[in-house]
């Protein structure tokens, strides 16, 4: 299913363990393959397969706490050919992750599902099962607290 890796990143993002991940989107895919003939009455497969992800994985994080880190997060590529560019590419990303890391929970899935996972904001909605207004304020806040705090680190002492 082509929706499937990106079902692993958002469960990694949640449970923040790759066996657990794995066994979400395993278990999604079951579920999936259970319902099959009754695709046809879902509107949105993705949305409906990433609902499920969220729910799967929340319900698996909760019973292990603590919450979910970007810590086991894949690191990015190198961006080009010059070292010291990438060095500090590779710095920010990883400021980035703790920040996102450091964000409640409604907040840091909204951020990941926009700009990770690069949803529309109705997905969004139909997978967190949030109001749009909801999905709309926890982006804002959550874009504004990591400028914010990047701003503040990387504006220190100068």
């Amino acid at each position: 299913m082509p929706v499937r890796n990106k079902l692993y990143r958002f469960a990694l993002r949640i449970v923040a363990n790759v066996e657990e991940a794995e066994d979400v989107v395993q278990e999604v895919m079951l579920r999936l393959w259970r319902i099959r003939d009754n695709w046809s009455a879902i509107q949105n497969m993705e949305a409906w397969c990433m609902r499920m992800t969220k729910n799967l994985a929340i319900d698996k994080a909760r019973y292990r706490k603590p919450s979910a880190s970007l810590e086991n997060a894949p690191e990015p590529q190198n961006t080009g050919d010059n070292p010291a560019e990438d060095l500090e590419y590779q710095d920010t990303l990883a400021r980035l992750k703790v920040l996102i890391g450091q964000l409640p929970e409604n907040q840091r899935l909204v951020i990941h599902l926009r700009d990770i996972e690069g949803l529309s904001y109705q997905e969004i909605e139909e997978t967190l099962e949030m109001p749009m207004s909801q999905v709309k304020i926890n982006l804002f806040r959550a874009r504004q607290k990591v400028r914010e705090a990047l701003v503040k680190t990387e504006s220190y002492g100068l």
